[in-house]
């Protein structure tokens, strides 16, 4: 694994780890087409320039991620447009698919029929390198939690950042090496 420099690049926006949870933790991202939504849409903010990814991992009932937003792309606008984009776009999926499964996530807000996160997502900075690593190792090492089990190696798990640092390979050209970001 290529190590991190022993520096942050700093500019007005910090690196990020955030995560956020399906609505009471059910496992909606079980089917890969719905993770593939949540790729697709890290894939449109990276090449918008909105964002740089620099991990990631897609669990079935939950995401990590450690970006860094552009110097003009407040917090508060990413997590709205991320969270507001793939709750719809994972919806109308359902929709397609298992229409009842939709019976889980109807909303009790005046705003919105269905919610798909759970409000109130975790959104922390990271300044320090030592705890960098450490996120990033934990969002790496997730799929093979004896909780979850789903690879034996955390660089077998298609569905993350881990194969772009072990390996130097992945299939998902949006992320940016920590000391790139």
């Amino acid at each position: 694994m290529k190590t991190i420099s022993s520096k942050i690049n700093r500019t007005d926006n910090p690196i990020i780890f955030f995560t956020a949870t399906i609505l009471k933790w059910q496992t909606l991202l079980v089917d890969n087409e719905r993770k593939d939504i949540i790729i697709s849409s890290l894939q449109y903010l990276n090449n918008s320039k909105k964002i740089k990814v620099g991990g990631f991992v897609v669990m079935p009932n939950h995401i990590h991620l450690i970006l860094r937003l552009n110097d003009n792309y407040p917090r508060k606008d990413f997590q709205r447009d991320f969270l507001k984009y793939t709750a719809q776009q994972i919806k109308f999926h359902v929709l397609k698919t298992d229409e009842k499964m939709l019976d889980n996530f109807v909303s009790t807000q005046k705003d919105r029929a269905f919610q798909i996160w759970e409000r109130n997502p975790l959104s922390v900075e990271l300044y320090n390198l030592n705890i960098v690593n450490q996120k990033l190792e934990y969002i790496h090492q997730n799929p093979c939690t004896e909780k979850w089990m789903l690879s034996k190696f955390p660089d077998d798990y298609k569905y993350s950042s881990c194969r772009f640092y072990y390996n130097q390979f992945s299939e998902f050209n949006f992320i940016t090496h920590i000391n790139d970001l």
